[in-house]
């Protein structure tokens, strides 16, 4: 009897279990659905490295010998939606029962419950085989109170043995590297290039195209700048422990106007598709120190963002969902400008991340968290909206990761559940981590006057308006104590220039 085995396009895990047998009563299935296209509005490259990532999948699994049957996005047999192709696989098949991997977003898992109520066969879920640390095991911890991440870090750290010494104490005599990671790039070393191949994929692009998608930003469908496959994946991080990662620790925190990408690795893509293993990639950064090619401050923080903040903002999303996607602590009701679709602004550090977003679905954290994101926050643009442009533009967007990032560490739209305080900040910082305020229309060093930028002005302003809220956040009480000790004259100068900033967003 035959049995059907579904594979998303977040699956690529070749070393999943499923595959380490041939049996020819199991046909996989994969899908390209309108449902998962449209449910926002995505990068064009993300679709493209998607739906080509996902059909190379697929074709080396019946190289390899399994039964496959795939439905592209233009087939006329495709319903367009899991639980009808599902039962169309299913009659076609005579299958007496389906099997799939969890899901890693709720939206998805959803669908599926639904799809195996309906469908009426017995369904059998296993695990993706993919993250350090199992679903239920993060729901069930994080459900009352999320620990800091820093906490939950070490406990990952301990539990996986990885930086410690025999005596179980962290090498250098510290957990975090952090205070050291924060250096402005000068121009030297020189950013490695990111090593991937170009893929032409145009015909897949006009396919895309026929089939009725929207999307946004620049597709480069004929030279996509993606891995593809888990050789691909696994080529890109062998050149990053080699070419960025001893240099990555000093100039995370760095942003250029020469470089979109300068130290970082590009591998999420790769890891959120799970083409690659978390493990392997840590284990592979632990063995670059270990053996003297890179310094233990790059490592941690490389480390650190992968078994600690990626598995945590998982099981905060586990935890707490669907709630967590309506919370909005702040009350912010604003659209989001719409230079975020065209990258045209006169801020020149808004303009440099939103443009290079558009161009190649890709910024690094800081460049999300501290321009994009902080200016969403300043200006208190409505979580829904923000959540929904972060998850469309980046190519390694999946809920599960974005919304954390976004709604909680981002917005502070959790009200600290992610992070302990807003991630807030004036041109000042913009300034000290980058070159961009180079030739602005707007003056980083102002926060009143026709030429103050917006960064300056909004963020007094957010802390006028929040302050009540922020008033017990010792992280937050120097700045706030330093606006309460700002002349009169000063903060309604401030306040009547933020309120003409925000009444007038699109022309910024």
């Amino acid at each position: 009897m035959t049995v059907l085995r579904l594979i998303l396009g977040d699956q690529l895990n070749a070393a999943h279990p499923w595959y380490r047998e041939r049996d020819e009563q199991v046909v996989y299935v994969m899908m390209e659905v309108r449902s998962e296209t449209d449910y926002v509005r995505h990068h064009a490259q993300k679709v493209l490295a998607l739906f080509a990532a996902m059909r190379g999948f697929a074709e080396a699994l019946q190289a390899a010998g399994h039964r496959v049957h795939y439905l592209p996005i233009s087939a006329t047999e495709n319903r367009h939606s899991f639980a009808a192709n599902l039962a169309w696989l299913a009659a076609h098949y005579g299958a007496s029962r389906w099997e799939r991997q969890e899901a890693d977003e709720w939206r998805v898992e959803t669908d599926l419950e639904d799809a195996a109520n309906h469908l009426g066969l017995p369904c059998k879920v296993v695990d993706s085989a993919h993250f350090l640390a199992k679903r239920s095991e993060l729901a069930a911890e994080f459900a009352e109170r999320v620990p800091r991440m820093e906490h939950f870090y070490r406990e990952m750290r301990r539990r996986e043995g990885i930086l410690l010494g025999a005596d179980g104490k962290p090498y250098g005599g510290r957990w975090n590297f952090d205070s050291e990671n924060r250096a402005r790039w000068p121009g030297t070393p020189p950013a490695p290039a990111w090593p991937w191949q170009a893929h032409d994929r145009f015909a897949l692009w006009v396919e895309i195209q026929s089939a009725g998608v929207q999307t946004m930003g620049e597709p480069s469908a004929q030279a996509l700048p993606w891995p593809l496959s888990r050789r691909e994946a696994r080529d890109g991080l062998a050149h990053f422990i080699d070419h960025a990662l001893p240099y990555f620790g000093q100039f995370q925190d760095a942003m250029s106007l020469a470089s979109g990408t300068l130290f970082h690795s590009g591998l999420s893509f790769a890891l959120n598709t799970k083409m690659l293993h978390p493990r392997e990639v840590i284990q592979a950064a632990v063995a670059a120190y270990q053996v003297g090619k890179a310094p233990l401050e790059s490592v941690e923080g490389f480390v650190r963002q992968i078994l600690g903040w990626r598995e945590f903002v998982r099981g905060v999303y586990w935890a707490r969902m669907p709630g967590y996607a309506q919370l909005n602590a702040l009350a912010a009701e604003r659209p989001l400008p719409a230079w975020y679709w065209s990258g045209e602004t006169q801020m020149a550090c808004l303009r440099k991340a939103i443009t290079q977003s558009l161009q190649t679905a890709y910024a690094h954290h800081i460049q999300r968290l501290m321009v994009t994101g902080n200016f969403a926050l300043l200006a208190g643009c409505q979580p829904d909206e923000v959540d929904a442009w972060y998850l469309g533009i980046y190519i390694d967007a999946f809920e599960w990761v974005e919304m954390p990032n976004t709604r909680g560490m981002s917005q502070y739209a959790d009200g600290g559940i992610v992070g302990s305080k807003p991630y807030v900040a004036g041109a000042n910082y913009i300034r000290k981590q980058s070159d961009y305020c180079q030739g602005c229309r707007y003056d980083a060093k102002q926060r009143v006057g026709q030429d103050a930028c917006p960064f300056n002005t909004l963020y007094w302003h957010f802390l006028d308006r929040h302050g009540d809220r922020l008033r017990h956040n010792p992280r937050m009480a120097l700045p706030l104590k330093h606006w309460q000790h700002t002349d009169a004259d000063t903060q309604q100068a401030v306040r009547a220039q933020a309120e003409s900033y925000l009444a007038r967003l699109d022309t910024l």
